[in-house]
């Protein structure tokens, strides 16, 4: 048995980029968890009607982000793109960035179709330690069968680990938070009315928060699992938002007032956002409640209003950065 000790628990309820964010603050390199969210962009999404949403509308990959910080990395998939399976392989892989002294990032290891942390393997027992998104600030460890990772297949792909080698390359902190804000607003201002765009499962930003509330604006909407799972995400990661843009706000002082502006209207927006647990969250009961529904959506619509006025700020200061 090996298990590497103090490894932080997940401080944001994240599936792709908090992983790497608690790995690189055990190797030494601590940013915020803040800063990583704001960075990678996941700290302005939002996307709606279906579960998959927070881990398909994203501005980048985990590995992209290792990248941009200037880490080498090696992905060990469960299978090869013609189907072999290579779970036996991967387990080999994370056993030894283990045995090295780090933590590894392997998909589905704890939660379903996330990015888990594993710290930790028990060779007799075929299990890994590890930690995801779904034990926010939890101190125990959490244990699956090693071979988990590999019936990722059943619901998505089964993208086995990625291990962190050494830095190589400086990191641009002001090219990457530039560039994140930049895709924010491209983002939040995604528009897509025709049928084949996709329909409800197309929406983003700014548009996806109006028609989650003009789904609970009208009868019969029914509190489904892409509800609970987006809302659960989102307020999460929109938490973050307030912090990263007063994180950086004074390396910008021509538009330094602009992002503090943003930065408390999005904190308002994440505190209305975070309202919406009784109606939207997992404890809320399955089924129509029309009760529930006339509550809810007027919350989403302030959501979309602090939002937008978040994004517009951030908007006047990128105009004003003459980049």
């Amino acid at each position: 048995m090996r298990i590497l000790k103090n490894v932080e628990p997940y401080k944001v309820k994240e599936p792709l980029f908090e992983g790497v964010r608690v790995i690189l603050t055990y190797l030494g390199e601590a940013y915020s968890p803040a800063y990583i969210q704001g960075i990678s962009g996941a700290a302005f999404r939002v996307a709606t009607g279906c579960p998959s949403r927070p881990t398909c509308c994203m501005m980048m990959w985990p590995t992209d982000l290792l990248n941009l910080l200037g880490y080498e990395i090696a992905e060990v998939p469960c299978y090869s793109p013609v189907g072999e399976k290579l779970t036996e392989k991967m387990i080999e892989a994370v056993k030894e960035q283990i045995d090295s002294g780090k933590p590894a990032l392997v998909w589905h290891a704890m939660t379903n179709a996330e990015w888990d942390v594993v710290f930790g393997y028990d060779e007799g027992k075929g299990i890994f330690y590890g930690r995801g998104s779904y034990w926010l600030d939890a101190e125990e460890y959490h244990t699956e069968p090693w071979n988990r990772a590999e019936k990722a297949v059943n619901i998505c792909p089964a993208f086995g680990a990625v291990l962190i080698g050494e830095k190589k390359r400086k990191f641009d902190a002001r090219r990457a938070e530039v560039n994140a804000l930049r895709n924010a607003t491209a983002h939040a201002r995604t528009v897509k009315d025709k049928p084949e765009d996709g329909g409800w499962y197309s929406y983003e930003g700014i548009q996806a928060l109006r028609k989650w509330s003009e789904a609970y604006s009208n009868p019969g909407k029914d509190r489904d699992l892409a509800d609970a799972y987006c809302f659960d995400i989102y307020h999460s990661t929109h938490a973050t938002a307030s912090v990263f843009l007063r994180e950086i706000a004074c390396y910008y002082p021509e538009t330094e007032m602009l992002f503090l502006k943003a930065a408390d209207y999005i904190e308002e927006e994440a505190k209305v956002f975070r309202s919406c647990a009784p109606y939207l969250g997992w404890s809320s009961p399955w089924g129509v409640n029309e009760e529930r529904s006339k509550a809810v959506a007027p919350l989403l619509e302030k959501v979309s209003e602090l939002y937008e006025k978040a994004i517009v700020c951030i908007e006047q200061g990128l105009d004003q950065m003459n980049l």
